[in-house]
């Protein structure tokens, strides 16, 4: 049963207004926001209000958008968020009809006890699996993995596996995060750092009043996960969404997720004629939207202000696992490592009493994150409409996570009910997507006068050709 939430109370409306200011908005936009759905998921954070905030933030931005397109409309339109079906779609929003998932984990990640507490060792990437198994000196079945863990301090391993270019998190308090090199750094940054790219040439933009992304072009350059759930909201609102990865990268439990309504394609950016193609592609974009570690570009020649020159007018919105600054800057790092890092699993463990690292029940940093990146270039668009100008966003996973840290749980919730075969919970229609027949959760998110439709069916990585529509 539904309910609408009054606006001004509770811990979501508290986040909204966190994330919404941080884009420029103001705490008056708030009351065009309404609620309904009731429960929570199982943890000892805000987590549904969390998701449900990040949802509406990216909603708020798509209203404030079409104003700006010059809609005859007093103020921004009602935005509506369905705070049970984000919580479902901070999970998984697909269900396969007569086929199954892959495992959404390699064998060998997980959670470890180490000598002197835990780690956590993400081995999805086959290059990732061997710098950690490299990096223990063992083969690779989990039991020989977990004798050697356990001889290992677990600052040294973490140490010992990013080195070999792995990825690994030490679990640490939300106290010890904060004394830590690169939690102060990144609690030092802005929850959304922007600033003002180049002008845009004269090129115009058609809007259709339902579809205000309609006759825009996102490059998107983003893999696990935050960046290709921002890209999927662009998709369903009418822009072609093109995704590049290199030869040979796949995310098999992942793509029926989050390919919804793109095209992908392969480019191998070190090849020159790949290149060179890419900058085309990049000269045509909108949009670009990218997960690189933060000096991964430069390296290539294509830092921001680069981008800005090929492309001026463009809206270039970056997130990062760590941050953009400190010692870990370059980290690579994933929603579960970051997670173990800044004490959100530590916190888990410690209020259940469990024996083990106790994360959150969804990967909701990365979603939340990818809310907040979809909500960056919403924002974008509506001031290069305003004033012609591009603009460079860019946030990260640990400084998103840091907001959910500072929300006290609220004891008094209602546990959330997982019926998601109700018939209310699902689209209609059968998408056929390229792995057989499949259901897709009803969108939570609500825009007066906007219609949030996905033109293609999820696909498979590299089945494009890497060119604009």
């Amino acid at each position: 049963m539904s309910t609408i939430i009054p606006s001004g109370f509770g811990p979501q409306q508290q986040f909204l207004k966190t994330l919404w200011c941080a884009a420029g908005g103001t705490a008056d936009d708030l009351r065009h926001v309404t609620w309904s759905g009731e429960g929570d998921l199982p943890s000892v954070f805000e987590t549904s209000s969390f998701a449900a905030a990040s949802v509406a933030a990216a909603g708020l931005a798509l209203a404030s958008l079409t104003q700006a397109q010059g809609r005859s409309l007093p103020g921004l339109q009602r935005v509506h968020v369905d705070r049970r079906l984000t919580a479902f779609w901070f999970g998984t929003s697909v269900r396969p009809a007569g086929w199954t998932l892959p495992p959404a984990w390699d064998a060998l990640a997980g959670d470890y006890a180490c000598a002197d507490g835990w780690i956590r060792l993400h081995t999805n990437a086959p290059h990732h699996r061997a710098a950690a198994l490299s990096a223990l000196k063992v083969e690779g079945s989990r039991e020989a993995v977990t004798r050697a863990v356990a001889t290992w301090r677990g600052d040294d391993l973490e140490a010992a596996v990013v080195a070999q270019g792995g990825c690994a998190a030490v679990m640490r308090s939300w106290a010890q995060w904060q004394q830590h090199p690169q939690g102060q750094a990144v609690l030092a940054e802005p929850l959304l750092d922007s600033r003002a790219g180049l002008p845009i040439d004269s090129r115009e933009w058609g809007f259709t009043p339902s579809r205000p992304l309609q006759g825009l072009c996102v490059l998107d350059m983003t893999r696990v996960l935050a960046g290709p759930v921002a890209t999927r909201m662009l998709a369903g609102l009418g822009a072609d969404v093109l995704r590049i990865d290199p030869p040979g990268w796949d995310e098999p439990s992942l793509a029926p997720e989050i390919t919804l309504g793109k095209r992908c394609a392969r480019l191998n950016l070190r090849s020159p004629a790949d290149r060179a193609q890419w900058e085309q592609l990049l000269a045509g974009a909108d949009v670009l939207v990218h997960g690189y570690r933060s000096d991964a570009l430069d390296a290539l020649g294509l830092n921001a202000a680069q981008r800005q020159q090929r492309r001026p007018g463009l809206v270039d919105v970056s997130v990062d696992a760590y941050g953009f600054t400190g010692p870990w800057s370059t980290r690579r790092g994933f929603d579960s490592l970051v997670q173990m890092s800044m004490g959100i699993a530590e916190a888990g463990q410690r209020a259940t009493g469990a024996g083990h690292p106790v994360p959150l029940p969804v990967q909701a940093l990365d979603h939340a994150t990818g809310y907040l990146l979809a909500m960056a270039a919403l924002r974008g668009l509506a001031q290069r409409l305003h004033n012609g100008h591009g603009s460079i966003w860019r946030t990260s996973l640990a400084r998103v996570g840091a907001e959910l840290m500072r929300v006290p749980r609220n004891p008094a919730i209602t546990p959330l009910p997982f019926d998601v075969e109700s018939p209310r919970d699902w689209s209609n229609a059968t998408e056929n997507t390229a792995w057989g027949p499949a259901r897709r959760l009803r969108w939570p998110l609500e825009v007066d006068g906007v219609e949030t439709i996905w033109p293609h069916p999820a696909c498979p990585l590299g089945s494009a050709q890497a060119v604009w529509r």
